[in-house]
């Protein structure tokens, strides 16, 4: 987007709940070129210490304005190039605040396909409808003043045709008018129901989406798992989507709004309005609205899955240690790999842990010869297909033959696994190992440095998300290659070790430079200081800016190579290390870390930064990245956890203590290992005692929990936990009785099924839920049958469909096609035959109807003339 339109920051500002000072200066340094990882760390002073989200935050809100300025701009000259701008509408323009508004604006300017109205237009009856609209004396006989517009060329058969072609073009500007559309839209938006039911009988492809084959939730209520899951079985052809509202409503307040009552055509006019509502104006609201709920929805897949990514990218490395690395499997055995302390491949083996009882001892002692010839200090178990037999026959060698060693085993996500054994950096880095054995080593390399072995992976291919593949891929690929450049920039990379797949992720660095990088290596050897990376061909100052604070140099000329400290500080740093009497030699020595915490003791950092004439965001920077030169901030998370023998369902009991690695974070809660065949879930309402929103707030993917079994399926091999300790559950307040509040008596109506309001079953309780989920989980969606519920648990509450609730099916019963332009089906009325006067044209019609009964006898009429005629 152009950097160049100018845009209101205090619009900004108050979106991000920031001072305008501080987004000001935040923009000025993303226009000069600055990436968010070298604002946040090198720019604290002039960002007044903003964290990666809060940048993140600005740049999107500036983006999206730009785009509504550059929107106004292409709108404003087609305007003026269809001489239709005039000052009212300049400044209407001008001062939306939105993209939805600024495209009503524009609506009647649009160039358009050829619709009904464009159509009586051609055939010149355009005057008529301004003539009815403004109500002109030579309208005031409608039938008359219509017969005249009457024209054989034009194809206009007779005056009911032309009213009808007139009525076509006052729907459509009616359909059109701005701020009616607003209005129409927040009602529309506050009585709208997203209501799905079931079209395909195939039982396979309807088993996922069985919990929305009754469906009805409020607009505003529906999470964005059940949009997008609701969408995905829209496009399997399993669901029927709709929107249902209250119609009436929506009719009453258009006609209010439009068409005045005492207006000569008043009724003609509401035709026209029911018309507009009909065709053009609910449907448009329906395919926004839902195209509104899934981009929302898109939005938060992809944030979900970029926090999960992240927190998967930082779970903290285990080095030293020598790993045995098995990728579990049934049909090709489970593949062996050892890797060395430095992540170098060893050997590789097979064994096979299925088949017959001699099949599997031959394997038990296979994998035995093996462990004892290579010496592991760890086992890494992936965590796909078999890995559970897998671990049974280690935790039992474990307790068995290897009960003298401190061997321990550890279970690893092994999601993209497969696509490494597969990809390029795969091939080129074991060109001589098949693609199964690459997915055992990379099990082995991802226990020793997460970081450094997921980046090889497509982000998108790591599944640790929820619907993310339903979004946008253009938008996925931007969110998560940026979320891989935040993670990689935060840890730092050696870029005398690096690999071309790390270095191609520091802020500021790309593929081409990540490679160059790698070949001035090779040939001239490692970097002894940063000031070095300068020499390396396509590496100027711009990106060394960029990147030199990211990327460390252990052992070089410089002992400030090692810390955060970037180049262009060196001076500063120098100078705060004299005025603390400390030689910048003494920089990660034996006892460096006491030696500067003693120096620091007792001195304001006020003072400081104001005698060495330095932002106080600076001087805290400064302090931070030399407490711990050469620090892995991933060093201060919890490590794996390490096990030596299995958790058996059959060993727990209803509030065991259990230990676990957070697999997933999803809306509803997050899925746990603690070493059962299956995950068990904690739902977000037993996460903490008080109200959980977003259970992103409690947990991360890979954090080390302590939960407690509250309940187990041993059916379905399902267990539910809680991470609140038991006894220290907070007692819930008792609910006071709803009341509802008082409502007119109508006539009870029968649905489709035959039944009454008020006999509807109740809602179906909690379970069930999106793909993935573990049925104790509340995230199923209500019914269209069932009574309000609260929805703090994920669940929102249905309540009946349609018009006030009365079309409430029964469980079980067929549910209703939901109807698409949200109108309730009203029984037909009687027609009213046209009288003789009014065909002889003596009296008036009293109804848009009676046009149209006029217009088909006329038709036959005129077609049985032409009959007889020709013969």
């Amino acid at each position: 987007m152009d950097s160049s339109l100018a845009v209101d920051l205090t619009r900004v500002a108050r979106s991000t709940k920031l001072p305008v000072e501080q987004v000001r200066a935040t923009v000025e340094l993303l226009d000069a070129g600055n990436t968010i990882p070298f604002i946040t760390r090198y720019r604290r002073d002039q960002t007044g210490g903003l964290d990666e989200e809060q940048i993140e935050h600005i740049r999107a809100a500036v983006a999206d304005l730009r785009n509504l300025e550059a929107r106004k701009g292409t709108i404003l000259r087609s305007l003026e190039s269809q001489h239709k701008l005039t000052d009212e509408l300049r400044a209407s323009v001008e001062a939306a605040e939105t993209l939805r508004r600024l495209e009503d604006l524009y609506l009647p300017y649009k160039p358009k396909k050829q619709s009904l109205a464009s159509k009586a237009r051609e055939q010149g009856l355009e005057p008529l409808a301004m003539e009815i609209l403004d109500q002109a004396e030579a309208a005031q006989d409608l039938d008359a003043r219509a017969a005249q517009f009457v024209s054989e060329d034009r194809k206009v058969e007779n005056g009911a045709a032309a009213l009808i072609g007139a009525g076509h073009i006052l729907a459509e500007r009616y359909s059109e008018q701005a701020e009616l559309r607003q209005r129409l839209r927040k009602l529309y938006r506050k009585t709208g129901k997203l209501v799905a039911t079931k079209i395909s009988d195939d039982h396979k492809k309807n088993a996922q989406f069985k919990d929305y084959f009754d469906y009805r939730e409020p607009l505003s209520r529906v999470p964005p798992h059940r949009v997008l899951a609701i969408n995905r079985g829209e496009k399997a052809k399993v669901l029927r989507v709709g929107v249902e509202c209250d119609a009436a409503a929506l009719e009453q307040l258009a006609i209010e709004q439009a068409v005045p009552a005492e207006h000569a055509h008043a009724e003609y006019l509401r035709g026209c309005m029911k018309d507009a509502l009909e065709r053009l104006v609910l449907p448009s609201l329906e395919r926004e609205s839902r195209r509104e709920l899934t981009d929302k929805a898109e939005t938060h897949a992809i944030e979900v899955f970029a926090r999960n990514l992240r927190a998967l990218l930082l779970q903290p490395p285990v080095p030293g240690r020598r790993v045995l690395a098995i990728d579990p499997g049934y049909k090709n055995g489970c593949k062996l790999a050892m890797i060395d302390e430095h992540g170098n491949l060893v050997t590789i083996g097979l064994v096979n842990i299925t088949g017959s009882e001699e099949k599997t001892a031959e394997a038990r002692t296979q994998l035995l010869e093996f462990i004892r010839e290579h010496s592991p200090s760890v086992i890494a178990i992936g965590n796909g297909s078999a890995c559970r037999p897998t671990e049974n026959m280690v935790s039992e060698l474990l307790a068995g033959e290897l009960a003298d060693t401190e061997i321990q085993y550890v279970i690893v996500n092994e999601a993209g696994a497969s696509v490494y054994s597969t990809s390029a950096i795969g091939r080129e880095e074991f060109p001589d190992c098949e693609a199964i054995d690459r997915s055992a080593i990379s099990i082995g390399r991802r226990l020793q440095d997460p970081l450094s072995e997921l980046v090889k992976i497509d982000p998108a291919s790591i599944g640790v998300g929820l619907y993310q593949h339903d979004a946008k891929p253009a938008h996925l690929k931007d969110t998560l290659n940026q979320t891989v450049e935040s993670c990689v920039s935060f840890v730092g990379v050696d870029v005398n070790t690096a690999s071309s797949a790390l270095l191609k992720n520091v802020a500021g660095l790309n593929q081409l430079v990540a490679r160059r990088i790698l070949e001035h290596r090779t040939e001239k050897g490692p970097f002894q200081s940063r000031q070095q990376l300068l020499d390396v061909n396509g590496l100027g100052e711009a990106t060394f800016v960029q990147a030199a604070g990211f990327l460390k140099i252990d052992g070089g000329d410089n002992p400030l190579d090692t810390t955060w400290v970037h180049p262009e500080s060196y001076a500063a740093a120098e100078r705060l290390l004299s005025e603390l009497g400390i030689e910048t030699s003494e920089v990660g020595r034996e006892g460096w870390a006491k030696k500067f915490a003693a120096a620091l003791e007792g001195r304001d950092r006020a003072e400081l930064a104001a005698k060495l004439e330095l932002g106080e965001h600076s001087v805290a920077q400064l302090i931070e990245a030399l407490e711990r030169p050469g620090r892995d901030l991933r060093s201060d998370l919890p490590p794996p956890v390490f096990r030596r023998d299995v958790v058996k369902l059959d060993d727990l009991e209803v509030g065991m203590k259990l230990s676990g690695t957070v697999l997933n974070v999803v809306d509803f809660g997050a899925f746990v290992d603690v070493g059962l065949s299956d995950s068990g879930l904690v739902h977000v309402s037993q996460m903490q005692n008080d109200y959980v929103r977003d259970p992103h707030q409690v947990v991360s993917v890979g954090d080390q929990v302590d939960c407690w079994v509250t309940a187990i399926d041993t059916e379905r091999r399902r267990v539910a936990l809680t991470m609140i300790e038991p006894g220290t559950e907070r007692p819930k307040p008792e609910k006071a009785p709803r009341r509802r509040p008082k409502r007119r008596p109508q006539k009870p109506k029968t649905d489709s099924s035959g039944a009454k309001p008020g006999e509807a079953a109740p809602a179906a309780g909690s379970g069930g839920g999106e793909q993935g989920a573990s049925a104790s989980t509340s995230s199923r969606p209500p019914r269209s049958g069932g009574g309000r519920r609260d929805d703090s648990r994920g669940s929102a509450g249905g309540g009946g469909g349609g018009r006030r609730g009365d079309r409430r099916g029964r469980r079980g019963e067929k549910p209703q096609r939901p109807r698409t332009g949200s109108f309730e089906k009203r029984a037909k009325r009687e027609v009213v035959p046209l009288t003789k006067e009014m065909e002889e044209g003596k009296e008036a019609m009293r109804s848009f109807s009676d046009l149209l009964q006029f217009h088909k006898k006329q038709s036959t009429k005129d077609k049985q003339d032409d009959s007889n005629s020709g013969s």
